[in-house]
């Protein structure tokens, strides 16, 4: 009797799984459907993410990065800041991080095998940055050639630094600058110090210290346009979130905090 009854118990638990094993699959179907549009909305999106930027980023991105976490709950921007020559060789080194923008195409151009397809978000132009008031009276380029003028460029590794070079020998014009700096704010703020007369910089950079520097425009025919490739990297480990955040960038609401900042349209 005991037997029988241990039999009908096995046979019975032998059905009830097999009428499970559909309704599992139906159940992971359904689960992986929920998935896939949780994260086509946006909403599974969701981690902490590194951004590496550009220096001349410095200002906007930290008030466009606490405007996504507003509207984006659950994900944390966190940047690290530093000239674009010097991102890419830490994204190379393979430093964690899960989105790059860089402040020219050349330095992203060189991280293909590393990055996703980059999008263009902004777009910029140099200025001549001065001491406050513009006390050594420079109006043009060639003023930067003085020999008792003490200017400061950015190193010809780094984007500002090639965008500088460029424009001076458009104009056939020597400088001999007192030090070459790893980034464009270390050239602003050797002026705004007072070490050197002048450098060169982004206009977006001379404008986060107006009351500290004066900028001189440059006539857009002798200019360099700056270009701001962004992309995701393929070694994150939040591919969704990182490719969210990208995609925003070209935003109207993210162009509007980059324009009011002095970015161009890119």
């Amino acid at each position: 009797m005991s037997q029988l009854f241990t039999g009908r118990r096995a046979a019975a638990a032998l059905v009830t799984a097999a009428l499970l094993v559909p309704l599992t699959a139906c159940g992971g179907k359904d689960d992986a459907k929920k998935d896939e549009g949780a994260t086509k909305s946006g909403s599974a999106a969701k981690a902490d993410l590194t951004v590496l930027a550009a220096s001349s980023l410095t200002d906007v991105f930290k008030k466009a990065g606490a405007v996504y976490e507003k509207e984006h709950p659950g994900t944390k921007v966190n940047f690290s800041f530093a000239g674009s020559q010097e991102l890419a060789a830490q994204v190379k080194n393979g430093a964690p991080a899960d989105a790059l923008v860089t402040a020219d195409t050349k330095t992203m151009d060189g991280l293909k095998a590393d990055a996703g397809k980059p999008t263009v978000i902004a777009k910029n132009r140099l200025v001549i940055v001065t001491g406050a008031g513009n006390p050594k009276k420079i109006v043009h380029l060639k003023d930067l050639t003085a020999s008792k003028l003490k200017v400061v460029l950015a190193a010809s590794q780094v984007p500002v630094g090639r965008y500088s070079k460029q424009v001076l020998d458009a104009q056939k014009l020597t400088v001999k600058p007192v030090s070459q700096e790893p980034n464009v704010r270390a050239v602003l703020s050797k002026v705004e110090l007072g070490e050197a007369d002048a450098g060169l910089v982004y206009k977006t950079d001379a404008a986060t210290a107006p009351d500290k520097v004066a900028a001189v425009a440059i006539p857009d025919a002798q200019n360099a346009v700056a270009s701001y490739p962004a992309a995701t990297l393929k070694s994150s480990q939040h591919s969704a979130a990182a490719a969210a955040f990208v995609k925003w960038l070209s935003t109207p609401e993210a162009q509007k905090i980059l324009q009011q900042a002095g970015f161009q349209k890119p």
